[in-house]
């Protein structure tokens, strides 16, 4: 049989002209007709690690790239979905969202779908100052970014959907106001209280222009007791007190993040736009943990302010 040269210099197994003439004339499987013809939602790949170039560098995240699936069509062409990865991988990007962008519009115009969607999850750096000894501390910023195409009419319909995570003290008004019965007396001190680790989720989901990562930390800037991992004496003793002034609960996180999200975003982002917040605390004397979630509209937020 005759072989040929592989692109690495290597001489191939199959001759190229084999190769050509089953690639044109042989069966297309993903094209042949499925054993029950029910449309698919979503099918693609889940766990793909990307690596995007970014202002800070080539940066990996994990993506989840997915169509839908006709009901009279067997499979997807799945080696469209890494060309697509391929083909944008020397690309710079200003921000994670346009690489979303760019790609689920790459993976729309190869797939017969109707409907496409890009997932990213990750971590970008985020170097802070510590409030009184302004050490800069290099912490990870918790990112999610999901790229939505749909044809709507004539043309076709992007949604875009920018979120992160932090992660911030939580301290418990319920002890801490039982203590205070108890002491009767507290000066300017207040009262001792379980205190958790905490994480709170923001994501703002719309059609245009996704809100930027800064806009998203201020908004859970003030809201929560932020940490991070450098941290003086001088900066623990602060953001410990602080936290005791002002305790929270996961729902005081979440609700508080909801306002903050009103106030910054209320008078520049449509009122449809969705408004996702989620909060964890690891409790520290519970075995179980503390969840909260809050899934609304920014004209709804802003109709209670």
């Amino acid at each position: 049989m005759p072989r040929g040269i592989r692109s690495d210099g290597e001489p191939s197994l199959i001759a190229r002209e084999t190769h050509e003439k089953v690639v044109s004339s042989g069966t297309d499987v993903p094209e042949q007709a499925p054993s029950f013809a029910i449309h698919l939602d979503e099918v693609g790949i889940a766990g793909k690690t990307v690596w995007v170039l970014l202002p800070e560098g080539r940066i990996p995240f994990t993506a989840s790239i997915t169509v839908d699936l006709p009901g009279h069509t067997r499979g997807i062409h799945m080696s469209r979905l890494e060309q697509a990865i391929a083909g944008l991988h020397e690309r710079p990007f200003a921000r994670l969202s346009h690489y979303a962008r760019a790609l689920v519009e790459y993976v729309f115009e190869r797939q017969r779908s109707s409907t496409a969607r890009v997932s990213l999850a990750g971590k970008r750096p985020l170097l802070r100052q510590s409030k009184i000894s302004r050490q800069v501390s290099v912490d990870p910023l918790l990112v999610k970014v999901e790229a939505m195409i749909s044809k709507d009419g004539d043309g076709n319909r992007v949604t875009l959907s920018n979120g992160i995570g932090v992660c911030h003290i939580t301290s418990c008004p319920c002890t801490q106001v039982y203590n205070l019965d108890v002491f009767m007396e507290r000066g300017n001190c207040p009262m001792p209280t379980h205190s958790q680790r905490s994480q709170t989720w923001l994501y703002l989901r719309g059609v245009g222009e996704a809100p930027t990562y800064q806009d998203l930390l201020t908004c859970l800037e003030n809201s929560l007791h932020l940490t991070q991992d450098l941290l003086k004496r001088p900066d623990e003793a602060e953001i410990v007190l602080k936290s005791h002034i002002h305790p929270q609960f996961a729902e005081d996180a979440v609700r508080e993040t909801a306002r903050a999200v009103g106030h910054m975003f209320g008078a520049t982002l449509p009122a449809g736009t969705g408004v996702i917040i989620e909060s964890l605390s690891l409790e520290s004397i519970h075995i179980h943990d503390v969840c909260c979630r809050l899934e609304t509209s920014l004209g709804a937020i802003c109709s209670l302010l």
